[in-house]
């Protein structure tokens, strides 16, 4: 949505990072008539998670017609829950449409930035330096990897790798192969590993509960009726998205119907293994939902294939032949994956920052992440998080959240651009007063009933989005200024210090 600005100035925006997210911040400024922004990307191209993720049996847990962006539908999807090749063409393609290219910067991580003189002045690792009079981190929240310390994980004699930097130069078929994890990528991969690998093992140190997710094709009559019917393609969209927070909403804060219908789901996906052992073995401890929910129907089917074994004792070491268990078993291999994750949260993401009066972003964060409304920071002016604390993950869209997000930072923009303030940053009690609710209904939800998940922080408190997400894009329906500390366009460093507002203090 293009924000109608007076425009007085043009300001000069940083974009880190050329994912989702990132493309869409460009697309809004282009909507606004902006040119005057740059891209830095850390990678040598576009996609962010779904360029550096190409392990087999990669999808998305989200629909394809919901993830996507909201005034660009692709009529065009393969199946209800495309692959992630399929989901990185599209937005290559939406790059291209847009005509973002000529605004990246390829191989270009930023190592440091420094708000000084009511602008960002940054720096990439390669040395290069620029500065920008507002700044906007679009590094995502899930794609640096975690690498498990395991003794011995470096003496392995055959090939070991994260699903994350899957090395597609190794051959599988008729491999006794090793996949470390049970999370999304951990479930994914074990399906299509199965048909080629002599001998599959899973291990797992903490059950899943599976949601049964049947992932049928399009016809291309169905394509070719979304693209002659525009309109019809927008309720498709629509419909996935209202289905999916309304069940997913639902489901966290209260035991309601929709926590009923989720956990009758994943109960009856977990009956159809016919093994009682393996049964009891494949059974989580805690409620679904605590965790993000994994989805999937071919899960199950494949973890009981004659050559596919679930390993659940503990793992006590790596050895060059292969996997040493606390028994004292060791489980031979040719090929190790690491499906152990990624480090969560913004926080893990951002280059070192500094704020107002040196304020870095460690000490900003010292007692744990948070932020002003999920997308900015006391003490850090003109400076945005898309995805940041407190957003919508859950099963949520997160093409949908940050739209929501971006729609807001071009409000902040458009009164940027006629005049209304140099640099401004969120009240200090404002932010704590929110967080203070927001910390309050988490503790509520679903995501405090027992389990560990990358939803809590170091604190053990929820740092997601607790309501529905109706109530997220109200909560940032509004561009509020007393909410803010700013410095008005008119000061100038002649003044008295008495007489200039403190930004962001």
């Amino acid at each position: 949505m293009a924000v109608a600005t007076s425009i007085t100035r043009s300001p000069k925006v940083c974009i880190m990072g050329a994912g989702m997210s990132g493309l869409l911040m460009g697309i809004r400024l282009k909507e606004a008539g902006i040119d005057s922004f740059t891209i830095l990307e850390k990678a040598a191209s576009l996609g962010g998670t779904w360029r550096e993720n190409t392990y087999p049996g990669l999808s998305c847990d989200v629909p394809s017609h919901y993830y996507s962006y909201s005034f660009d539908l692709n009529p065009q999807w393969s199946r209800t829950f495309s692959g992630g090749a399929e989901i990185l063409e599209y937005f290559k393609g939406v790059a291209e449409k847009y005509n973002l290219s000529p605004h990246i910067k390829f191989n270009k991580k930023v190592k440091n930035a420094k708000f000084l003189n009511e602008q960002w002045h940054l720096e990439t690792e390669d040395g290069e330096t620029d500065v920008a009079d507002i700044l906007v981190s679009a590094c995502g929240i899930l794609h640096t990897p975690k690498i498990p310390d395991i003794a011995g994980i470096d003496s392995f004699n055959g090939a070991l790798f994260h699903t994350s930097q899957w090395d597609h130069n190794v051959e599988l078929k008729g491999q006794r192969i090793g996949v470390i994890g049970t999370g999304s990528s951990g479930i994914q991969t074990i399906a299509p590993l199965s048909n080629v690998a002599s001998q599959l093992y899973q291990f797992q140190r903490t059950a899943q509960w599976i949601m049964p997710l049947p992932n049928p094709g399009y016809s291309r009559i169905h394509q070719q009726i979304l693209q002659r019917l525009p309109l019809l393609n927008r309720l498709y969209h629509h419909g996935f998205r209202i289905g999916f927070e309304l069940l997913s909403g639902g489901a966290i804060k209260k035991a309601g119907w929709q926590r009923k219908l989720v956990n009758r789901a994943c109960l009856y996906n977990l009956n159809s293994v016919k093994d009682p052992a393996l049964r009891e073995k494949l059974r989580p401890n805690y409620q679904a939902l605590c965790k993000r929910l994994v989805m999937s129907n071919e899960y199950y089917p494949a973890i009981q294939k004659e050559n596919v074994a679930l390993v659940t004792d503990p793992i006590d070491c790596i050895t060059a032949e292969g996997v040493r268990l606390k028994t004292g078993e060791l489980i031979e291999l040719d090929v190790i994956v690491l499906a152990t994750g990624f480090y969560p949260g913004v926080d893990k993401q951002l280059p070192h920052m500094e704020g107002v009066n040196g304020m870095t972003i460690e000490e900003a964060w010292s007692n744990g992440v948070d932020s002003y409304r999920s997308l900015a920071l006391p003490r850090f002016p003109n400076f945005f998080m898309l995805l940041g604390p407190y957003c919508p993950i859950g099963n949520f869209s997160v093409i949908s959240v940050a739209e929501t997000q971006t729609d807001y930072i071009m409000k902040f923009i458009a009164e940027y651009m006629k005049g209304s303030f140099k640099a401004m940053s969120p009240k200090v009690e404002i932010t704590n007063q929110l967080n203070d609710q927001l910390k309050a209904a988490a503790r509520t939800t679903v995501w405090t009933s027992g389990c560990q998940s990358w939803y809590l922080d170091r604190n053990g408190d929820p740092i997601s989005w607790p309501w529905s997400g109706r109530q997220f894009r109200q909560h940032l329906k509004e561009l509020r200024l007393e909410e803010f500390d700013f410095a008005p366009a008119t000061s100038t460093e002649t003044e008295e210090p008495s007489k200039r507002s403190a930004v962001g203090l």
